[in-house]
């Protein structure tokens, strides 16, 4: 079977990365031959997350190799999008593919639907607002992160939805005991897009870096003003990310209850838990499936529960490690690419027939 994966980004894009080019070799074990074509490569990631202006003639160049790729797809048996062909253009190139009678998967891990209908311009809502809507409805199945992504495919008329969340390899990723007696690290990874979520928790973290042998750790944030708050910030890479998150203690997700949130998939919940620390989130979204309340963590909503939930977990080790082995247990059993690959590598093989 011969696929054309059309991602968004390239490895360094945590999406494409996660969702797609980590199960590619177990694809190929099992004859599934995928041929990929990232639209934005590393260097547009790298040149983002340097703050450096966008580089247009170089998205130009971009979307042309796409329309080129598009142009051969009758060679393969199966087209693999992320999201969609062609971001901020009406779906030509699923029409193509329909067209053509070429069968194509869909891929969501985020809320790309509220990238325009949310839009605060009216010309982007009116054009762009049904788009993702007809690109679910004519894809042969809709791979969702979660339910509420599922459910935009339910009511877009989509014949064929599979939820599929968003995991880690656990070969990469292991247990980490290291939590000295007076060490309580709070550790936070993500992008700097993602640290807005951050903001509102900001009492929270002064007062709790101020507990004695307390502090916050972070994680590809980039430079990022924290008023009153001493933070480690660390630089994101591939290679040292497990690692990086391996020193924390306890793991934290917040998030503000709006709909791009809801249409999170919780990744950092999944990869603190898969190192066996416990973790805080807020109850939004998958947040409430991925963390079981006082099982592998705390589900916090106010400042008062948030404070309370790092207390509980700094002053007790022991809690924290039960809490730890239960996530990592939830992980192994729901949340890792040994679970999803080869059901993954089915709905491939199913989407063509």
């Amino acid at each position: 079977m011969n696929c054309l994966l059309l991602s968004r980004y390239g490895r360094l894009g945590a999406s494409s990365r996660m969702r797609f080019y980590q199960y590619l070799p177990f694809l190929r074990s099992q004859d599934i031959h995928v041929e990929t074509a990232a639209l934005l490569d590393d260097s547009y990631i790298r040149n983002l997350n340097s703050g450096n202006s966008t580089d247009w003639c170089a998205i130009l160049g971009s979307y042309l190799k796409r329309l080129r790729y598009l142009a051969r797809s009758n060679q393969f048996d199966l087209v693999w999008v992320e999201a969609e062909v062609f971001p901020w253009l009406p779906g030509w190139g699923e029409l193509w593919l329909s067209w053509k009678r070429i069968p194509y998967v869909v891929d969501y891990d985020d809320a790309a639907f509220h990238r325009y209908d949310l839009h605060p311009v009216t010309a982007v809502r009116w054009l762009l607002g049904q788009k993702i809507d007809q690109v679910m409805k004519h894809a042969a199945l809709v791979v969702a992160g979660n339910s509420y992504l599922a459910n935009r495919a339910r009511q877009a008329g989509s014949g064929r939805i599979e939820i599929l969340p968003t995991v880690v390899d656990l070969k990469r990723y292991a247990p980490q005991h290291s939590r000295r007696d007076n060490d309580f690290v709070i550790g936070w990874i993500g992008s700097q897009s993602t640290t807005r979520y951050l903001l509102p928790l900001l009492e929270v973290l002064r007062q709790a870096t101020s507990w004695e042998g307390t502090s916050l750790r972070l994680v590809g944030s980039g430079k990022l003003n924290l008023p009153g708050v001493a933070a480690d910030v660390m630089d994101w890479s591939e290679s040292s990310e497990v690692q990086a998150i391996q020193s924390f203690t306890a793991g934290i997700m917040p998030l503000q209850d709006d709909p791009w949130a809801r249409g999170k998939c919780g990744y950092k919940l999944i990869q603190y838990m898969a190192c066996g620390l416990p973790v805080v989130a807020s109850p939004v979204g998958v947040n409430g499936e991925i963390v079981e309340h006082w099982v592998n963590g705390f589900l916090a909503d106010t400042e008062a529960e948030w404070l309370a939930a790092l207390s509980e977990l700094r002053s007790q080790p022991q809690l924290c490690e039960e809490f730890g082995r239960a996530g990592r247990k939830k992980v192994e059993n729901t949340y890792s690419l040994e679970v999803t690959a080869p059901w993954l590598a089915e709905l491939l093989k199913s989407a063509v027939k």
